[in-house]
């Protein structure tokens, strides 16, 4: 369930007004990437996304970049990236967290080029989350030297959500915490947790692991993030809060605009002071203060201890000396005005399967059919704006983008909700995707996937030869003594299932055809053909042709084998007229003298 509540940490109208100064000044300076500002405008139109928020909607800072960008750019369309410790304080990223976010986007961009994921987003909330790991408070591997810790989500003056991990990242066994530079809960972060440094562990206190996995989020759902659109959805599903989008925002166009490396701990740490901080108490962040109130001054502690603040984790700061003269009261700004709040849909009473009930897909692909229901009322009419949960059940590698086991999709004026494409993975088998309306009584329905695996590849060769150079001859009206045997091999090693097929041709080297007399073979009932197919090589790369017949046709012919990947080779045959019987010899045997009778 989303964690939506309304106190927030804001800075009131002087905020307001500062920030729409900030927009002003950025929006003037057509600088590379600037998101053609007013802000206001946008977030009072952008849309809440479905789903859970990263952070709970807890607190954050809400300290604003100043006025002064850090650098002109060049030439439209180019990030500014000044050298070490130069520009602006407050343009300052801490070496490792700055090598974490641009890590980060190099691997979503290499397996989500769609997205076009810009580091210096995550760095806008990493800015606002956590002061950039409270100034680059991290040892060598990115890990944050003492723990960042929201308050606790209690339902007192935060959300609501009891625990979710034993306690194992928050250390609270009774309700949730943001934990770590991005400020993760951790029902959150169970299922967007990565890996960002290659140490075998998913860490939410880890700056590349916590960097990576926001840069998965904020690219779930095909989002591609230069369009405003699908960028304010992300942003919005960070921290339900139009002044945390207008916030995120104002320092992604200052990161965009120019920004240099710093040493680590040594990074510009935001304002902590405020009604409803948290100092201390192991590590709970602090929220927003007015926007008029200056960030105390950094205190040297001596030499080889961290500069300290008064931001979570560093020393206390004395307060400053009063003022012999009373500030000026700050002009008074009625409150923004709350966005119009969407009208609750209609209930939904049953959801609707569309398309097929069974999807399939090769191992390593994707599915082409896309998981579609329609949300019903009782009536039978579709409700729009409702929230579907499509969710993969079973033991499957199979996942949707950003490696999410289930994602949340809205449905729209027809009532019709899509889920995104679904990965098929590289193990093949069957699972089923659930598809359930949220915070409705209707029934979930179900889709069988199956994943089948890659087809093996055909066998190859690039030589085909006789075993024997024997010459073949038979004689008319008989059959060859020989039989045809012949080798396939691949790269000089034998070939084993080739698909061969035999041809008897005509002599016409240029346009071989089947031949109509000579040489054939017999089907299986005794018919004379002169084509033979389906014929393999055996394990061996050998294939032994059938016996080959002979009609009363005397000549020479040819045999044309060829496998399927195209190698050709032509066998000889010759055929011979078949012997007559010689003629009947001459008797040698002298014939008996005729008798004659003496004549007296």
């Amino acid at each position: 369930m989303a964690a939506q509540f309304g106190r927030r940490l804001r800075k009131g109208a002087t905020a307001t007004t500062v920030a729409a100064l900030v927009v002003a000044a950025l929006s003037a300076s057509e600088a590379p990437g600037s998101t053609s500002l007013p802000a206001d405008e946008r977030a009072a139109e952008a849309t809440d996304p479905p789903g859970t928020a990263v952070t709970g909607n807890s607190p954050y800072f809400t300290d604003l970049p100043p006025l002064n960008t850090p650098n002109r750019p060049n030439k439209p369309g180019t990030s500014i990236d000044l050298p070490v410790a130069a520009g602006p304080a407050e343009a300052g990223i801490p070496a490792t967290v700055l090598a974490a976010y641009k890590r980060a986007e190099n691997t979503v961009r290499a397996s989500q080029p769609g997205c076009r994921l810009p580091w210096q987003l995550l760095a806008a909330i990493g800015k606002v989350e956590s002061g950039q790991a409270r100034g680059g408070r991290v040892n060598a591997n990115g890990t944050t030297l003492t723990p960042i810790l929201g308050p606790q989500l209690n339902g007192v003056g935060f959300a609501n959500i009891t625990d979710t991990d034993d306690g194992a990242y928050d250390g609270d066994a009774t309700h949730d915490r943001a934990v770590g530079p991005m400020q993760f809960i951790p029902s959150t972060w169970a299922t967007w947790g990565q890996d960002g440094n290659a140490d075998g562990r998913k860490d939410p206190n880890n700056i590349y692991d916590a960097a990576l996995a926001a840069g998965r989020y904020l690219c779930a759902h095909d989002r591609d993030l230069s369009q405003q659109d699908d960028l304010d959805q992300a942003i919005l599903g960070y921290n339900r809060s139009r002044e945390y989008l207008r916030t995120v925002m104002s320092w992604f166009d200052y990161y965009r605009r120019g920004n240099h490396e710093v040493p680590d701990g040594t990074g510009v740490l935001p304002v902590t002071t405020g009604p409803d901080s948290h100092v201390g108490g192991g590590g709970n962040r602090p929220g927003g203060v007015g926007a008029s109130t200056p960030p105390p001054a950094p205190r040297d502690p001596g030499p080889g201890k961290p500069p300290s603040s008064g931001k979570p984790g560093g020393g206390a700061t004395p307060p400053a000396k009063p003022p012999t003269t009373p500030p000026a009261k700050p002009p008074t700004t009625p409150p923004p005005t709350k966005p119009p709040v969407d009208p609750a849909p209609a209930p939904v009473a049953a959801l609707e399967r569309l398309g097929s009930a069974s999807v399939t897909a090769t191992e390593g692909g994707k599915f082409s059919d896309r998981l579609r229901v329609r949300a019903k009322t009782a009536a039978g009419k579709p409700v729009p704006g409702a929230k579907v949960q499509f969710r993969i059940v079973g033991d499957t590698a199979a996942r949707f983008p950003g490696a999410a086991t289930r994602v949340v999709a809205t449905t729209g004026v027809d009532g019709i909700a899509t889920a995104p494409v679904l990965g098929a993975g590289d193990r093949p088998g069957s699972f089923v995707v659930h598809a359930k309306a949220l915070a409705a009584a209707a029934p979930a329905v179900g889709f069988s996937a199956t994943v089948k695996a890659e087809p093996a590849p055909a066998p190859r060769s690039d030589a085909l030869v006789r075993t024997s150079d024997k010459e073949l001859t038979a004689r008319a009206d008989g059959s060859f003594a020989d039989a045809v045997e012949v080798r396939a091999t691949y790269k000089g090693k034998a070939a084993a299932g080739v698909g061969v097929s035999a041809t008897m041709v005509t002599g016409d080297a240029g346009q071989p055809v089947q031949n109509d007399k000579g040489p054939y073979f017999e089907d299986a009932d005794g018919k004379a053909v002169r084509t033979l197919t389906a014929l393999k090589t055996g394990a061996d790369g050998l294939l032994k042709l059938p016996v080959i017949h002979t009609d009363g046709n005397a000549g020479t012919y040819k045999l044309r084998l060829t496998t399927a990947d195209g190698v050709v080779l032509v066998v000889e045959l010759t055929v011979t007229a078949a012997t007559t019987a010689p003629p009947a010899e001459p008797s040698t045997t002298p014939s008996a003298p005729s008798s004659a009778t003496p004549t007296a």
